[in-house]
């Protein structure tokens, strides 16, 4: 019996380690299975950011579309009664009141200088010129450009002395916006727009001051738009004031490489924008990315609704001070669902329909001109049944037992989840956008800039990066052309009361100085010219 009992309980033991063996080879299987699926989205992530389109704009589908792989199914007639369309094809320019028409199509305002040039006709120059007689002009109109060209202002004082005294009078220079400098105010806005508008570097401007015949040092454009630049540093503080007294205010963070760390190596800082509801936009400039910067800068004097992107340091501001209502962004919301469509695309399909009808309820709201009460009834009616709807799917996303935790779609219903009191902010408040792309889009000329630029060399020259963006991107947002703003700002800011200083902030100058801007004297001597 012995004997007979031992190969049984070995064939046992074997069964055992048969069924132990299969659970780990199992188990290891899906954690290889889950590291690989992990590896191919952060691949392809890399792939998109090198390859792919940045829009966000889904693709619609158009089932008379060609395909390359198929043939194009046969169109359908609609039963009924046929309607003739007639259509022109191309889309028509919008014509200003003020746009000069003409049989090129060139369409420019009278802000454009026009030179012109007579033809003579071969007729009236041939033997028989007298039989011809001018009845009226055709003209024609071409597009052309100058080289960037520079002009040195000679400005002749006469020295003049009191008969019979052997000393002459004093003859001073004319005032300039830079004691001391050979830059006239027309070379600095020329400047700053050429760099931080046009993202052209000094460094390039100076090869083509040098090609105009003009021998001036780099390090002279550098000293030049550091202290054009200093002079606007007070109205871009009023301004910062200003768009802290907003009640419903945007704010984010981009990144810049400011300042030496190391030997070759650069530090990470930060531009933290803020956008009011004034359509005013402040540029701040920290050296990290921590939450104590964002209390520095809002300093409890704002109070009202902060609208930003899922990062946790607006949110722990928002818990730990009264007054302040933390609301989220929709778009990065539908971010995180993007990120899963390769391995959930009917889930991620519904999820985005979900998100698309609330913009959709939103251009209706801009459609019909809806504001205040009448907006946030509507969006009661429209918005919100959908809002719900759509944490009711994510709820039951949750219950689903074919999704791993790791799975982009299960940390994308989290991620909302997460912040669904703060998603829900703009059914309560008209004023709150759905999102943060008005800011997004007033920041772009940071990122624009680093391809340009490429870094700031210190942290100094970072901030002053801020302060110039701060006034370009306002007067972009107000229609204002930045250089005749800068051009007229940097002639007062000596001389304006410093106690009215939010007067030079380009929202208020557009009311104030716009239609009689002040300009350099480059321009006095253009129309003594022309005269």
């Amino acid at each position: 019996m012995k004997m007979m009992s031992t190969p049984l309980q070995t064939t046992c033991s074997d069964d055992d380690l048969t069924v132990a063996e299969l659970a780990r080879l199992n188990a290891e299987n899906g954690v290889l299975r889950d590291e690989n699926a992990a590896l191919k989205r952060r691949v392809a992530w890399f792939e998109k950011q090198l390859f792919g389109e940045t829009s966000e704009k889904r693709p619609v589908d158009n089932p008379h579309q060609p395909s390359l792989l198929g043939e194009v199914p046969p169109l359908t007639e609609p039963e009924g009664e046929q309607v003739t369309i007639t259509y022109q094809r191309g889309t028509a320019l919008k014509q200003r009141p003020d746009d000069c028409v003409n049989d090129t199509g060139l369409r420019f305002n009278s802000e454009v200088p026009v030179e012109v040039i007579e033809l003579p006709a071969p007729e009236l120059e041939s033997a028989d010129a007298e039989q011809f007689e001018i009845i009226g002009t055709k003209s024609t109109f071409r597009l052309a450009q100058r080289p960037a060209s520079y002009v040195v202002l000679q400005y002749n004082r006469p020295v003049v002395k009191r008969k019979g005294a052997d000393q002459p009078l004093p003859s001073p220079a004319p005032s300039n916006v830079l004691d001391r400098s050979l830059a006239d105010v027309s070379l600095l806005s020329g400047l700053l727009v050429d760099k931080f508008l046009y993202h052209l570097p000094l460094h390039r401007q100076h090869q083509r001051i040098t090609q105009a015949g003009i021998t001036l040092s780099r390090a002279t454009l550098t000293t030049l738009v550091k202290r054009a630049i200093e002079l606007l540093r007070p109205i871009v503080d009023a301004q910062l004031i200003n768009v802290l007294r907003s009640q419903v205010l945007a704010m984010d963070e981009t990144p810049i490489k400011a300042g030496k760390a190391a030997k070759g190596k650069l530090k990470q800082s930060w531009f933290w924008p803020l956008y009011g509801d004034q359509d005013e936009v402040v540029f701040t400039f920290s050296a990290s990315r921590g939450r104590q910067h964002i209390e520095a800068v809002l300093k409890k004097q704002f109070t009202g609704t902060l609208i930003s992107d899922g990062y946790a340091a607006y949110a722990c501001y928002a818990e730990q001070n009264a007054g302040i209502t933390h609301a989220q962004c929709w778009v990065h919301s539908r971010r995180q669902f993007l990120e899963a469509e390769q391995d959930e695309p009917a889930a991620v399909r519904q999820a985005l329909d979900h998100i698309a009808e609330l913009y959709r309820i939103e251009e209706q709201i801009r459609s019909q001109g809806l504001s205040s009460e009448k907006k946030h009834l509507y969006r009661l009616a429209c918005s919100k049944p959908v809002v719900d709807t759509f944490f009711e799917w994510c709820e039951r996303q949750l219950q689903r037992n074919d999704l791993t935790p790791k799975n982009p779609l299960l940390q994308a219903v989290h991620y909302v989840l997460k912040r669904k009191t703060e998603l829900r902010v703009f059914l309560e408040d008209p004023e709150v956008p759905l999102d943060t792309n008005h800011l997004e889009r007033t920041l772009r000329p940071i990122p624009m800039g680093r391809k340009a630029w490429l870094f700031c060399w210190t942290e100094l020259g970072a901030e002053h990066v801020g302060i110039i963006q701060s006034l370009i991107s306002t007067c972009k947002l107000h229609g204002i052309d930045p250089y005749t703003y800068l051009t007229d700002v940097l002639l007062r800011v000596n001389e304006h009361p410093a106690s009215r200083v939010l007067e030079l902030t380009p929202r208020v100058w557009k009311q104030r100085f716009a239609e009689q801007p002040l300009r350099s004297d480059l321009y006095r001597a253009v129309e003594r010219i022309t005269d």
